[in-house]
């Protein structure tokens, strides 16, 4: 990646830089494997939560709110806390915030393992969050500073491919857990199988992350983060209650006053960064278009690929009666091809460019019209197996997508920015997904009261709600095609 600005990264516990003429040491696959663990398992515990749901209530016997509040909390927390978490690994030590932050996250997936009831196990959701969000801003520091060249360009790549596994794989993770039942732990295991892996990372960090920082600050921006944190929490929290809740009046008093809260926070960095006091965003990042655009792009691909899991687990579940596992089983389908296509783009990640890019959401947005036209044509007696292809086709879009997408939003970013730049791309990503649920709800919801509401309205209110993700996937490609120029890192 070049810049025209001279930057430094501190990085410690490295081995010295070769004389020249010399072959520099291959970076390690130790480093990437661990961090990757970290990504999988807080992505995972986004989406895994959702077919345990059921479960949950019955056991603990959990309100309506309740059961949304460990979806929502976990989310809320994780998406409002990542800029902050990026920032902090700049400054105290990326390797040191992982350690804490998968530290913090183990614990508080014990303690949702045996919450004995809802209100403690909403807590401890809100508490993984807060700790993905100090672990996960840290992964992709990590692999800019350890991993340069070919090599960077394929550790993003499967950055990207572990996303979109946890993602898909997540139904059917969940549901073959909650189906085996081991030890009669039921949904308790969902959450306990974090703590064995957590642990073996955990052993492995000191010996394969060097330590790294960035320079260009010393302080933590409070004012900054407070904004950051509110703007962002009030807004995600706001848009999935509002759906659920029916659009009161206080849902939109919320949205006004996070906007509000935005432009005094967009007030403040400027004034920070006039000043070069350490801002924790670098409005800086927002003067390159391709940042600009990319991030974008990627709040939209996110919009439309997390709410699609949601909604398709609604029609498979409810609207054709499957178990979470047959569920999660389709799914499958889905990650073969974000598997397939996720091979393809970590082949060709030295090469890609925006237009490449760009063919990704187009495929997304082809294969989801697929899906619509499919499920509304088996209605309530077709077997879903007739799904299957045109889900590959929506998984080759999100693996020809995901991994990508991020090289082009952080291979625009200087390197004295890699902290907001992070920090930026997860919210976005996270944020995305989150407020694609509260988006497809809207939309989902209402066609199926319209349709009666019964098993037989689903496959139609499924068909309905993919229309505006069609829109989105289209609009993705487009924001990736003004964002012009090659996406590669050299």
């Amino acid at each position: 990646m070049t810049s025209e600005t001279s930057t430094e990264v501190v990085v410690e516990g490295r081995a010295p830089t070769p004389p020249d003429g010399a072959p520099a040491a291959a970076p390690s696959a130790g480093a990437l494997l661990v961090v990757l663990v970290g990504t999988f398992i807080t992505v995972l515990d986004f989406f895994i939560a959702n077919v345990a749901v059921p479960a949950i209530k019955a056991d603990l016997g959990a309100s309506a709110a309740q059961a949304q509040m460990f979806v929502v909390g976990y989310g809320v927390a994780f998406t409002a806390g990542l800029i902050t978490g990026g920032r902090l690994g700049d400054l105290f030590g990326r390797r040191r915030m992982f350690t804490l932050g998968m530290v913090l996250f183990m614990l508080a997936s014990a303690a949702c393992s045996l919450a004995p009831t809802a209100t403690v196990l909403v807590v401890a959701r809100i508490a993984q969050g807060a700790a993905a969000a100090l672990m996960v801003p840290q992964v992709l520091g990590i692999i800019g500073t350890v991993y340069t060249g070919a090599a960077r360009d394929r550790a993003f790549n499967a950055y990207g491919l572990v996303i979109g596994i946890a993602g898909v794989f997540g139904q059917f993770i969940g549901g073959a857990l909650i189906t085996v039942d081991i030890a009669g732990l039921s949904w308790r295991t969902i959450f306990l199988i974090n703590v064995p892996l957590c642990l073996v990372s955990l052993a492995f960090v000191g010996r394969t992350i060097p330590e790294s920082r960035g320079e260009g600050g010393t302080r933590l921006d409070l004012v900054g983060a407070l904004l950051v944190t509110a703007s962002l929490g009030i807004i995600v929290f706001a848009l999935l209650e509002g759906q659920e809740s029916g659009w009161p009046l206080w849902v939109w008093e919320a949205l006004a006053g996070a906007a509000v809260l935005l432009a005094v926070t967009v007030w403040h960095l400027r004034r920070r960064a006039a000043a070069d006091r350490g801002p924790l965003i670098e409005p800086a990042l927002f003067k390159g278009r391709v940042f600009s655009v990319g991030l974008a792009a990627t709040v939209v691909y996110f919009l439309a690929m997390g709410s699609f899991f949601f909604v398709l687990a609604l029609y498979l579940q409810l609207g054709r009666g499957l178990s979470p596992l047959a569920s999660g089983s389709v799914f499958l389908a889905l990650g073969a091809g974000y598997f397939g296509a996720s091979m393809v783009s970590a082949r060709k990640a030295a090469s890609v460019t925006a237009r490449r890019v760009a063919v990704g959401p187009l495929t997304l947005a082809i294969g989801y019209a697929a899906v619509a036209l499919t499920a509304d044509r088996l209605d309530t007696t077709g077997h879903v197996l007739w799904l299957l292809p045109a889900l590959l086709v929506a998984g080759l879009g999100m693996g020809l997508t995901t991994g990508p997408l991020t090289n082009l939003v952080l291979g625009a970013a200087a390197p004295e920015h890699a902290a907001s730049a992070s920090g930026l791309l997860n919210t976005a990503q996270e944020g995305g997904a989150a407020v694609g649920v509260a988006i497809a709800g809207a939309v989902f919801f209402p066609a199926l009261a319209d349709a009666g509401g019964s098993a037989g309205a689903y496959p139609h209110a499924f068909a309905v709600t993919l229309v505006p993700l069609i829109a989105l996937g289209l609009l993705a490609s487009a924001l990736v095609l003004a964002a012009p120029g090659r996406t590669a890192r050299r």
